[in-house]
């Protein structure tokens, strides 16, 4: 018998929803004030407190998404937050065009977060494990 590379089932967070709203709530209120700012000409130095916490909350949701299963990162809404990211790093790589890379990284995040269901979880990279049974 080998082990499941993933859950069957997802695994279930204890306050889950609501923990995942307000993470998601303050990820889309921290990356306006960094786009923003970035849009108004501020710099990394002024924007520091804004962009720690875009970063962590992101990470935290990212680490909930996980935490419930790995295929998230193999399905339709996994491949989008991987595509922001790459964005990201774009924008980190190419500093004159940065508004336009994490503009475009926008766009696909709300893309993905919106897309219909049947998308956002829609499994591209099936892995099969064995089942334990």
């Amino acid at each position: 018998m080998q082990a499941v590379l993933f859950p069957v089932e997802p695994r279930k967070l204890p306050w889950g929803r609501p923990i995942q709203v307000g993470l998601r709530t303050l990820h889309i209120i921290t990356m306006g004030l960094v786009l923003g700012g970035i849009a108004l000409g501020g710099n990394h130095d002024q924007l520091l407190t804004w962009i720690f916490a875009t970063v962590l909350s992101g990470a935290l949701l990212l680490g909930v998404d996980l935490w419930k299963s790995c295929d998230f990162l193999l399905q339709g809404a996994g491949l989008a937050v991987l595509l922001k990211l790459v964005l990201l790093g774009f924008g980190n790589l190419f500093p004159v065009a940065r508004l336009e890379w994490y503009v475009a990284a926008t766009a696909v995040a709300s893309i993905g977060s919106h897309m219909s269901s049947a998308w956002r979880h829609f499994l591209f990279f099936p892995m099969g494990g064995v089942d334990p049974k």
